[in-house]
């Protein structure tokens, strides 16, 4: 395969240094036609690279994997995971990195302060890890990453981000002929609890140590010098995760397929598969076709991250301490503190969004009251704080009953309670509740326009979610429920 001069990458391949046994060299497998769908310029920019020169024709060629860039490493990871807790060897099964892109200093592209960042081509081709895949990707599933991971990130939740989608100009055979597509990813790295349980389990000690060696390098440099580093690995992956769950929760996100493949180390949000947006708020609520049983449904992420966090650190255990109960000990203290910490931020986010500044013991019942409420009267997740926030809408349903009026009124002299001038606090809501979500009913309307050759649906859903916090009258529209249906909203891998 031929190479192309790199006008504008700057890559520090660093993956590329651990033993082989943790990835594959590629040979891409070109496409027919390359054709840009979608480009992120803002994103591209941040990351130092050459807009115009990714949309022209050779730009296209390597995002669509024909052509390899000068310095890039196109390599697939290897990693295990569990799947609806179920363990089972997988890997980058379409999915090829082309390198590391260093910026010149640390910089929150994802949310996440970092100065490289993996540049991954999703939908590039078979690779050793596709088991009978085909490695190809549809049109529909990326762009919806593409717009979920956008709408991820302005509403400030540590997110992977997409940089462009491109079709190929091949038909992809899945339940029907498909558009084909793949999507550039961008992430801090693609480091997964799962590639840890690789590790743990084909490896052995030395090629665990090897790998958290590499994480706490590229994620946590600060406890390099700890006293026990690989506790103190535990530690931040806790907090990590017990920080980005709380976020999802306090914006009705379901991710859908929280395997521990899907997990990452940096606690960014990874793999837009079956993922979408609560609108009723139910606590109940699952979106996922594969998920019959629940064992994603919004009430129960806090808790899989917990099981998910679990299984992380039985791989550093024999890191920990040579001694295997006292390792068990220490680990075990560790995630004694993931509930406490979870909660921590999930009461944080939860009083923001009510404009409650200060940590008071009312302030739990105060916002389990009104939930509750939201529950029995079906009211709408996003909406009922807007509603608050904004003091619109509150002529209809929970807002008319003598059960709201009372939790108003206690609501109120909590505020008037912590010497905040009511301006302080809902400034402080405002900062805190979206005006808009990526709603399942505009997501799936802008697919199937794109799908008919009509992006301009998707690029005004784009310009609505880039400022989410901020009210303006154009996005009265997209605050509205979908039509009632006798049938529950299904969202799909699209593998």
């Amino acid at each position: 395969m031929s190479k192309v001069n790199n006008p504008c990458f700057n890559f520090e391949n660093t993956y590329i240094n651990l033993p082989k046994s943790f990835y594959s060299e590629i040979n891409l497998s070109p496409v027919k036609k390359p054709e840009l769908v979608i480009f992120n310029e803002d994103l591209s920019k941040s990351l130092g690279l050459d807009n115009e020169y990714l949309k022209s024709q050779e730009g296209l060629e390597i995002l669509a994997g024909n052509k390899k860039v000068d310095g890039g490493e196109y390599i697939a990871q290897a990693y295990c995971g569990h799947q609806f807790g179920h363990f089972t060897m997988l890997g980058d099964g379409r999915a090829v990195m082309i390198g590391e892109q260093k910026v010149s200093k640390d910089i929150e592209i994802t949310k996440k302060k970092s100065n490289k960042f993996d540049i991954q081509l999703k939908g590039s081709g078979r690779t050793p890890y596709s088991r009978s895949g085909d490695g190809r990707a549809v049109l529909g599933p990326m762009l919806r990453e593409y717009i979920i991971s956008e709408a991820m990130y302005n509403l400030g939740m540590p997110t992977t981000r997409s940089l462009a989608v491109l079709k190929t100009g091949e038909k992809v055979y899945r339940e029907s002929v498909k558009e084909g597509a793949i999507l550039t990813r961008i992430a801090s790295s693609h480091l997964r609890f799962g590639t840890f349980e690789y590790a743990a389990n084909y490896l052995g000690k030395e090629g665990v140590k090897i790998l958290a060696d590499y994480a706490i390098d590229r994620h946590y440099s600060h406890i390099k010098d700890s006293e026990n580093k690989y506790l103190s690995l535990l530690e931040e992956v806790t907090k990590a995760h017990a920080y980005l769950v709380a976020k999802w929760q306090s914006v009705g996100f379901i991710h859908g397929v929280m395997n521990t493949d899907n997990m990452t180390i940096s606690g960014e949000t990874i793999d837009y598969g079956p993922c979408a947006f609560m609108d009723i708020y139910n606590p109940e609520t699952v979106f996922s076709s594969i998920d019959v049983h629940g064992r994603y449904a919004y009430k129960n992420q806090p808790n899989i991250a917990s099981w998910n966090i679990c299984r992380f650190a039985e791989t550093l255990l024999q890191l920990i301490d040579d001694d295997e109960e006292a390792s068990i000990d220490m680990a075990q203290k560790v995630l004694n503190k993931y509930t406490d910490l979870y909660f921590e931020n999930w009461i944080y986010n939860m009083r923001c969004k009510l404009g409650i500044f200060d940590k008071e013991e009312e302030n739990k019942s105060i916002i389990e009251d009104l939930l509750s409420m939201m529950e029995k009267y079906k009211e709408d997740f996003t909406n009922t704080f807007v509603s608050l926030t904004y003091k619109k809408d509150m002529d209809r349903g929970m807002f008319i009953t003598s059960e709201f009026k009372g939790w108003y009124e206690n609501w109120q002299e909590r505020l008037k309670s912590q010497g905040k001038s009511l301006d302080e606090v809902y400034e402080l809501m405002k900062k805190s509740n979206p005006v808009v979500i990526p709603r399942n009913h505009r997501v799936e309307e802008a697919l199937k326009a794109a799908d008919n050759g009509d992006l301009t649906v998707m690029e005004k859903l784009l310009c609505v979610l880039k400022n989410p916090y901020e009210y303006k009258e154009n996005m009265e529209e997209y605050r509205q429920l979908a039509e009632p249906t006798d049938l529950p909203y299904r969202t799909y891998c699209g593998t």
